[in-house]
């Protein structure tokens, strides 16, 4: 009690001395603990929507408003709490020593009762202030205690991928908070600082006015007015900060770490060679890549790339290193560095939703440390345009199309200039297909719309680099480092020879397996794979990558045929949970070759799996359960799953040969650095694949090529829709400007042998106003007259303006392949002549993907068989999209058929009755055996739906004659 007492003496002797300086009493907090490193960010359009959760009074409307929102109410009036404080103050210099315990009890009284006739108890930790209002209830405390809990809306404005880091951090926060509120209590905690004033209709005033307060001067009227608007102000910005309770301790930790960016913000701004504490940027940033990837000390080359003067002067970068050379630690620091200092946006392209989800759990971590946003844009996540945060910076991680998606979603929105960095990881897949031409796509746009953008590009696998740097106007680093030697083998029969450029035919023989072959296995394993993996299991981890699916299956069967039972005690628990999770999300389901491998260690990894299977598998084996996998060819260029020993099957993918840049991905992943001293792979070879596999190892990685024109629908077709949709270019000269500045105008003295860019120009754009997508207008001639033109007619000396019609903007806004937006459209239109509602066969037909179609045959007996049970509703609906029973049944019978019937609507049917059948059984197991599908496939092909549904909405929406 004398520890209260004493408390309130300073604050009266500080009130008597200066009134108006109360306000250092209620200092307005400092900026960094207004903000602490777990405040979450609101959307502009909904910054108003936040509540403040307390018992028994009214959310406070719009806190992100300049609004008064305490009316006229002045809480430091003559008869308000503090005025009897005063008045205790004054008392108690009058009592006599010897009445110091009544007159404790008397201000125990008085806290007691004012908050009883205030219903008002507020509780101070550090500089946030907790409001608890509500009755007095029959605690002995006197006063209710009413925690701030974060709202469900709170959540809503999280990304997915980060709502579970903050959920433990949101944890920890309430059990910091519960042990506060045991030690708050009026009767024996001393009076808090109060940061924040009631609203005016939540409080009662009191009744009596003392009749000692003096009439107050026009002076004591103006000071107290510019107090009050003072405190509003300071508690406006407190009313925004929705966030738990905190220790003194992590406040100062945020405080420093405040202070150490605003330090490296300054530094990276100035010419300085001053690099900060961690290349421009807080401490913390090393002491968490200590913490989580127990990265201690970078590489020279890292720190060498790091100090190069075009990555000081924000140059674009292309960096080239070995895999496993630590490419992706460079790439971090640069994003932390745009997102912390210089408070910019950052995407970050990568090529499969594996290695986005990836990427995602590996960097969310650091989002809720450092205070920035770490959002997934793959599969069907993503929001376009992006949400708008007013002060924390987002880290947008996307596949290759989401992240197209993404960039034209900020050029229409004119918000480009919000992104401060692109990094794109595999580089040399701009030169592979179609996805290769969206990537091509992006870069230009980035190129054309935003001179601030910076742009980096690494790849392992990269020859022809001076195209690229021209391309993307960059800087070029490269280096030979890897961390662990690798060491590459041959193996023709029984011999095993290295890999020797220095030798006369490229290789050297090592030596000879020696390993006891039965009858049985030598017929079995003619390959010798037993003895080779045998050398590495179960203590070090190995991979076999195989031609096809079905021979990783068939390869791991058999080596697990040869194995011997010591194998299955090593991690023997740990192997039986995996095969438990395994059935846990198969519904009890658990597939007969990995209950059989599994045991022993090994397993099998392909796209017929599902992905929620996948993963599990992965992480058996980065945890060392599993130490054998069989896998295709994908696993090279996905998740990263390093090895002691890489084995190649043969030297095919599926039926192609196999291609350096291949090769060299498969084999990077020998050697894991921090656990071997060296990696090793092995190619198996046969005497007749001799002489390719000797040209495979010497020669240089294949060049990188332009697929923008080859990929005519999904590439420039497409560009130059966009181009024109969000007015970048809209006139011939201004799109043929363009083209020159993309990676096909660079190597356009290649790739182009009979026509000249000009001519693909204007024939792509002739294309396009054929299908009824975009529409030529007029021409302006050399002296300015404006006239019609015949549609065909190009001619260099004039300029045409183009604008997008109806078909073309909802195939823009829908993302809708150029080859199938007329198709779409004819079935839409003739979906809404007759759509059949009685069940969802037909909606299904019309939301599935179209280049999924002719894919995969569809089996004809199976086909019959789920046709005949259909309900007549269903039939009729088969029948509008132009299939009969009768044309199914002389199928599956092999009858002659003289109708024909477009064999794309057939496979289109036949992929709607999978996924109508995954609605109805909502198991992946079930429906793949019914169809006889790999369960790998009937999950890509829900997600493809789901997809493609989402484009199919967006069409509608922006093709007003289908939408609501």
């Amino acid at each position: 009690m004398d520890e209260c007492v004493s408390r309130i003496r300073r604050r009266v002797s500080v009130r008597k001395r200066n009134r108006p300086s109360l306000g250092t009493i209620f200092a307005t907090p400092t900026e960094a603990e207004l903000k602490p490193s777990n405040e979450e960010e609101t959307e502009e359009e909904k910054a108003g929507s936040r509540r403040r959760k307390t018992v028994g009074v009214q959310p406070l409307e719009n806190n992100d408003s300049e609004e008064d929102m305490f009316g006229d109410y002045d809480s430091f009036s003559e008869n308000s709490f503090l005025a009897q404080v005063v008045d205790l103050e004054q008392k108690y210099m009058q009592l006599p020593e010897n009445r110091k315990h009544d007159t404790d009890l008397a201000t125990e009284d008085l806290c007691s009762e004012s908050l009883k006739h205030n219903k008002v108890s507020i509780t101070t930790v550090g500089s946030f202030t907790e409001l608890k209002m509500g009755e007095h209830t029959k605690n002995q405390s006197g006063h209710e205690d009413v925690s701030i809990e974060l709202g469900a809306d709170l959540l809503y404005e999280l990304p997915s991928s980060q709502v579970l880091y903050f959920g433990n951090v949101q944890n920890s926060s309430n059990d910091f908070g519960d042990q506060s509120t045991k030690e708050r209590d009026c009767n024996s905690a001393s009076l808090k600082t109060v940061n924040e004033e009631l609203p005016n209709n939540s409080v009662e005033q009191p009744q009596q006015i003392n009749a000692s307060s003096h009439v107050r001067t026009s002076s004591d009227v103006n000071r107290r007015k510019s107090l009050k608007d003072h405190l509003k102000s300071a508690m406006t910005g407190n009313a925004k900060a929705q966030t738990p309770m905190f220790s003194r301790t992590k406040q100062l930790k945020e405080t420093l770490l405040s202070e150490e960016i605003n330090v490296a913000k300054k530094t990276i701004e100035s010419s300085s060679d001053d690099l900060g504490p961690f290349y421009s940027l807080p401490s913390k940033v090393r002491d968490l890549y200590v913490q989580f990837k127990g990265i201690e000390k970078l590489y020279e080359w890292q720190h060498t790339c790091l100090t190069l003067n075009s990555v000081q002067e924000r140059k674009n970068l292309i960096y080239s290193l070995p895999t496993s050379g630590g490419k992706t630690l460079v790439a971090e620091i640069l994003m932390l560095q745009e997102l912390l200092c210089r408070r910019k946006d950052v995407l970050m392209i990568l090529p499969y939703v594996a290695i986005v989800q990836e990427k995602i759990s590996g960097l969310s971590s650091f989002g809720i440390e450092l205070g920035f946003f770490v959002e997934e844009y793959a599969g069907s996540k993503g929001k376009f345009p992006p949400i708008k945060r007013r002060e924390k910076k987002s880290l947008y991680i996307a596949t290759i199309e989401k992240g197209h998606g993404l960039v034209n979603s900020l050029i229409e929105t004119g918000r480009i200039s919000s992104l401060g960095l692109v990094v794109v990881d595999e580089l040399h897949m701009i030169g592979e297909g179609s996805r290769g031409a969206i990537l091509e796509m992006t870069l230009a746009k980035l190129l054309y719309t935003s001179k601030t953008t910076q742009i980096i590009g690494m790849s392992a696998t990269l020859n022809n680099v001076e195209d690229l740097q021209e391309f993307l106007q960059a800087e070029y680093y490269t280096s030979q480092f890897r961390p662990v030697e690798l060491k590459e083998y041959l193996k023709i029969n029984d011999s095993i020879c290295e890999v020797d450029s220095k030798a006369e035919n490229g290789m050297t023989f090592s030596r000879l397996l020696n390993y006891k072959y039965s009858d049985t296995l030598k017929k079995m394993d003619p390959d010798h794979l037993v003895a080779l993996v045998t050398e590495v299991i179960p203590n070090y981890s190995c991979l076999v990558f195989c031609p096809t699916k079905k021979n990783c299956e068939n390869v791991a069967e058999m080596i697990c045929t040869f194995l011997s039972k010591e194998y299955m005690k090593h991690k023997e628990k740990e192997k039986q949970e995996v095969i438990k999770n395994l059935k846990n999300i198969s519904s009890g389901n658990l597939c007969p070759v990995l209950k059989r491998t599994i045991p022993l260690g090994v397993a099998y990894h392909h796209s017929g799996l599902t992905s929620d299977e996948r993963k599990l598998l992965e992480e058996a084996y980065s945890t060392g359960v599993l130490c054998l996998l069989t896998c295709t060819s994908t696993l090279a260029a996905g998740v990263n799953l390093p090895a002691r020993r890489v084995i190649l099957r043969a030297p095919y993918v599926a039926k192609e040969f196999l291609k350096r840049n291949q090769y060299k991905q498969m084999i990077g992943r020998a050697g894991r650095a921090g656990i071997d001293s060296v990696g090793e792979s092995i190619l198996i070879l046969q005497e007749k694949d001799k002489q390719q596999v000797l040209d495979l190892i010497s020669r240089p990685l294949e060049n990188c090529y332009s697929h923008l024109v080859q990929e005519s629908t999904k590439g420039i077709q497409t560009l130059f829709l966009s181009l024109v949709g969000l007015k970048i270019a809209t006139n011939l000269h201004d799109i043929y400007h363009f083209m020159s500045g993309t990676f096909f105008g660079v190597q356009q003295k290649i790739l182009l042998k009979e026509k000249s860019l000009w001519e693909i120009t204007v024939e792509s754009l002739r294309y396009l106003i054929e299908k009824g997508l975009l529409q030529k207008d007029t021409i302006l001639t050399e002296k300015g007259h404006m006239q019609k033109d015949a549609l065909y007619e190009f001619k260099e000396e004039f300029q045409y303006s183009f604008h997008i019609t109806k078909l073309g903007r909802a195939s823009f806004k829908g993302t809708i392949d150029l080859a199938y937006c007329d198709i779409l459209y004819r079935d839409l239109k003739k979906g809404l002549e007759g759509l059949v509602l009685e069940s969802l066969l037909h909606l299904i037909y019309l939301t599935t993907p179209y280049d999924m179609a002719f894919q995969r045959d569809p089996d004809w007996m199976i086909y019959f068989r789920q046709f005949s049970q259909l309900s007549p509703a269903e039939q009729n609906a088969a029948a509008l999209v132009g299939v009969s029973e009768n044309y199914i049944g002389k199928k599956a019978s092999g009858q002659a058929i003289k109708k024909k019937v477009d064999k794309n609507i057939v496979n289109r049917l036949y992929l709607s009755f999978i996924l109508y059948t995954l609605l109805k059984e909502t198991n992946i197991w079930n429906v793949s055996e019914k169809f006889n599908m790999p369960r790998g496939y009937v999950q890509n092909l829900l997600t493809a739906a789901a997809t493609f549904s989402s484009c199919v909405l967006h069409f509608c929406e922006a093709y007003k004659d289908f939408s609501l």
